[in-house]
């Protein structure tokens, strides 16, 4: 038993580490030609983290106005819902 117990608070320790690095890394960068459209994501396809996880595909409901999703400059305005997601000032 004490075994599966040290085992358990390792994997805990090192779960939460790995967690805490992911929250301090950067938000990952548009790539050239695409654009952050939000309140069009399925559940389980977000491109990235909001306020509510940390991570992609952690969306729990189709069309949850915060997730977003990369899409080609120019197409979020055509798709009924999409909200286009304003990039953070760098300074």
């Amino acid at each position: 038993m004490t075994d599966a117990r040290t085992l358990l608070k390792s994997s805990a320790l090192a779960l939460l580490c790995a967690a805490a690095a992911t929250a301090t890394l950067p938000a990952h960068a548009a790539k050239e030609g695409m654009e952050k459209c939000a309140g069009i994501a399925k559940a389980g396809k977000n491109d990235c983290g909001t306020s509510k996880h940390a991570c992609a595909a952690q969306a729990t409901k189709d069309g949850d106005a915060e997730e977003w999703v990369y899409v080609p400059t120019g197409t979020c305005d055509k798709i009924v819902g999409g909200k286009l997601v304003k990039a953070a000032k760098k300074g």
